[in-house]
Formats: C-alpha cells, sequence, structure tokens
C-alpha cells in the first residue's frame, strides 16, 4: 500500500491516537528502556528508516494536504515552538514546545530556545520524578494496577483468537515472548512496538529525550528545576482510557509495522518546522465519520486538554517569580485550551518567540 495513501485506512486510527498519546506523555520513554532486554541495549544503533508522509501527501493527495494545511493555519497559536511570556513587573520566562525523543534533530535547541534557556534562572519540565529512576519506581509500585494487571486478566484473555495470534507473531518478529509481557497493559506493550528501532535502541543505550538533556544541563549549570506533574498524574490519564481503546491501538499498531516509522518521522518533521498546529489534522485525517470522532474527542480531552489545564494552573508560581524557561510537549501549545491560551486567559501577555 502507498506511504501516503495508508492515512486513510480505518486501521491506523487507534494506533495514531496511541502514539500521540505516547508522545505527550513524558516518563514513558524511561519505563519503556527499563522494559528492554538487556541484549538491545547493546546492539549497534539500526538507522531511522521512516518517511515524511506529509511531503508525500502534498504530491499524492494535494487536496488532502491543503485541507491539513488549512486546519492548522486556523489552529490558535499552531505555528512555532517558542514563546516569550510576560507580565507588567515579572521578568520575562518562556515556553518551549519539546518532543519526548533522542532524534539529535530534537535534542539540539534552536538558537532563539538555547538564548532564552541559558538566560534563565528556573528550568521547568513536566514531571523531575524521570530523574530520580528509584524514586519513580517506588512511586509506581504503590499503584501496581496502573501498568500492570493484578487480577486474573491477561492480555491473551482480552484478544479475540485471530488477534491473539497476530499479536503472538508480530511481537515474537521483535523478540518478544508474549508469556513474558502477559500481565503488562495493553498501553505500556503498545509504547514499545510504537516507536522505531533506531529511538528504542538510543534509549537503551542512555541518550536522553530532550525534557531529560534540559533538565541534566539545568542541574550541572545550577539552575533551579521544577516539575509540572508527578509520574503518578500522568500514569492516571494513560490508565483512564477505556482498556478496549487500548487493547485495538496494541493490535493495529503491531499491524501498521514500519510504516508507524513514517508516522514517527512525520511527526518529527512537523516539529521541527514548528508546525505544532498541524500534527492534530494530520491525526484527524483518518477520521472516517462524526462516531469516531466523537471517541477521539474524549480521548483528546483525557490525554492533552485536561493536563493543559494542570501545567498552566501549576506554572503560575513559577511564573510570577519570573525567569523561568517552561519546556513541556508540543502537542500542549496549540488550540483553544491550549497552554498559550490559558496563559493568556491568566493574564499574562504571550507572544511568539522567534
Amino acid at each position: 500500500m502507498n506511504r501516503a495513501v495508508f492515512l486513510a485506512d480505518r486501521l491506523a486510527l487507534p494506533a495514531l491516537k496511541l502514539l500521540a498519546a505516547i508522545n505527550v506523555i513524558f516518563f514513558l520513554s524511561f519505563l519503556l528502556v527499563a522494559a528492554l532486554a538487556v541484549e538491545q541495549a547493546q546492539a549497534e544503533t539500526p538507522a531511522c528508516k521512516g518517511v515524511d508522509l506529509m511531503e508525500a501527501l502534498k504530491k499524492e493527495d494535494p487536496d488532502a494536504a491543503r485541507k491539513i494545511e488549512e486546519e492548522a493555519r486556523a489552529t490558535p497559536n499552531g505555528s512555532g515552538l517558542l514563546w516569550r511570556i510576560e507580565k507588567a513587573g515579572l521578568t520575562t520566562s518562556f515556553l518551549f514546545g519539546t518532543m519526548h525523543m533522542t532524534d539529535a534533530r530534537v535534542t539540539t535547541l534552536p538558537p532563539a530556545a538555547q538564548a532564552a534557556y541559558d538566560a534563565s534562572s528556573t528550568v521547568v519540565i513536566e514531571t523531575t520524578d524521570v530523574l530520580d529512576q528509584a524514586g519513580m519506581m517506588a512511586a509506581i509500585m504503590q499503584k501496581p494496577e496502573l501498568m500492570m494487571f493484578t487480577d486474573q486478566t491477561t492480555l491473551q484473555s482480552l484478544l479475540a483468537p485471530d488477534d491473539a495470534a497476530a499479536v503472538e507473531a508480530a511481537l515474537a518478529a521483535r523478540g518478544i515472548p508474549l508469556a513474558s509481557v502477559a500481565k503488562m497493559k495493553p498501553w505500556m506493550l503498545s509504547a514499545m512496538v510504537a516507536l522505531p528501532a533506531c529511538e528504542m535502541a538510543r534509549k537503551a543505550a542512555g541518550m536522553p529525550v530532550l525534557d531529560v538533556k534540559l533538565a541534566e544541563d539545568a542541574k550541572a549549570a545550577g539552575k533551579e528545576l521544577l516539575g509540572l506533574e508527578t509520574v503518578t498524574d500522568q500514569l492516571e490519564a494513560m490508565a483512564s482510557l477505556p482498556m478496549e481503546f487500548h487493547v485495538r491501538g496494541l493490535v493495529d499498531t503491531l499491524k501498521l509495522g514500519d510504516r508507524m516509522d513514517d508516522v514517527v518521522e512525520s511527526m518529527i518533521a512537523l516539529y521541527l518546522k514548528g508546525e505544532v498546529g498541524a500534527i492534530w489534522p494530520l491525526f484527524r485525517n483518518v477520521l472516517p465519520d462524526s462516531a469516531e470522532a466523537d471517541g477521539y474527542a474524549a480521548f483528546e480531552e483525557v490525554m492533552v486538554t485536561a493536563r493543559n489545564r494542570t501545567m498552566a494552573l501549576e506554572a503560575e508560581p513559577v511564573l510570577r517569580k519570573g525567569g523561568a524557561f517552561i519546556a513541556i510537549g508540543a502537542l500542549h501549545l496549540p488550540g483553544k485550551e491550549g497552554v498559550v491560551e490559558l496563559l493568556r486567559e491568566a493574564g499574562y501577555t504571550v507572544t511568539p518567540a522567534t
């Protein structure tokens, strides 16, 4: 199947939703690394092989690509990664959209963002829990049901026979015996198989995602380091989505196989251009009808909008001190209920700083 055409395939939808969720959840990268086999950490990092589907779509279906671009342009605050936050009597702060990846294109800050970061006295990321591995795991173990089945449920018991066979075969091809992950919640397993092999290998080798790099550099420079959420907050957000959604997402992710590499590359490409507002329209492009759109709205409320409100609220005490560099997932920035707009509603002047 044509790489761009697959975006219209109904099969892709749950997997794309789940991938979007993974990319707005910060701590997940670290849990995935803990779940990798030791030999993977020692293996040579494979080359990344995804292609930019948006660029392919422009050539193969210009009308569809134009509609995505039009929706992106209509999205409030949909363009730009760095935002200046100002209020009378306060030292200027900055808001920066991150992508939770290790790709060097992502972890290298644009010059304007680097200058804002260097000048800051406080650095804020989504959660600082990830910098304390022992503490993070201890917090997670207090609520094991958020990651693992703690009753008689197993992954196999949730799958139809045909899906169970497909999942087992796809996992085996990745060197993961189904029996070894039978008690793992589907969204954790989906995250392990959704990200490109090159990204997983870099994580396993210890390369930091952008947010962690910013946090580690802040500590080394003697800056104050703060977080807006906890690991438990993020876990509960993901776990609150219906189990049916997670199971379907796992099955569809595995069926998509290498095509997920293209989706990740497309997200990175849009991110590097600062076209954050085009990411959700690209996903919405696969929605088949209004019934699915209703489900999508519930997903976006749980995974993005509700957390936007929390982040904006928790950021205010930091902004009142001034001189902050707040780095959160870029998908939290745009939209009428995005963090940029929420900070404006709280009385701050928020403008592009590119």
